[in-house]
């Protein structure tokens, strides 16, 4: 599986093939990780679950990576952030309805061992990150953390959107290259 293209391991995956699913896992796993460590501002329990479904969004979807259309890490970390923003709307949905706090509950208190954890992520993340240049870096936070799109970045830049979709491509190239095992 090791040798296989991404676009050949997502076809596999759409025919149901699980090895394929694991060979993406273990491809993407940390990028896929940090970017939802960060997006849930550091709750590690929420990324251990988004994780999941993004994976599990993989194995079920009918729609698949087009080549055509881009890098297979651009396209994974679009359905990422798609999951991620999902999830969070679920949960605000949930919240508001559930307004009453359950006393009769235990409250659950957090491992000390996961803030060391936690700050070795963040570390990572924050390594790699500030490799990028400034636009690059500033791309990052208005498409993944602040929510715009790629035409509303066009716009508030003053630039062409092949420009933005230019230096997304290569800013997601160098967070993986930054956050490959050893690369830190």
């Amino acid at each position: 599986m090791e040798e296989k293209l991404d676009k050949e391991l997502m076809a596999l995956v759409k025919n149901k093939y699980r090895p394929a699913l694991e060979e993406l896992y273990d491809r993407y796993i940390k990028l896929i990780y940090g970017f939802i460590f960060k997006f849930t501002n550091g709750n590690e329990e929420k990324t251990k679950e988004i994780v999941q479904l993004v994976f599990l969004k993989l194995w079920t979807t009918k729609s698949s990576y087009n080549p055509e259309k881009g890098n297979f890490v651009n396209w994974l970390l679009t359905v990422t952030r798609n999951v991620c923003v999902d999830y969070v709307r679920k949960d605000s949905v949930h919240i508001r309805n559930n307004k009453q706090m359950d006393l009769s509950k235990p409250i659950d208190i957090e491992d000390p061992n996961n803030d060391i954890e936690n700050g070795l992520i963040n570390s990572e993340i924050a390594k790699a990150k500030n490799k990028l240049s400034k636009p690059q870096k500033r791309l990052i936070d208005l498409l993944y953390w602040k929510g715009y799109s790629l035409t509303e970045i066009a716009k508030i830049e003053n630039e062409p959107i092949g420009t933005i979709k230019s230096r997304l491509h290569q800013s997601l190239k160098q967070l993986k290259k930054y956050l490959e095992v050893g690369d830190l």
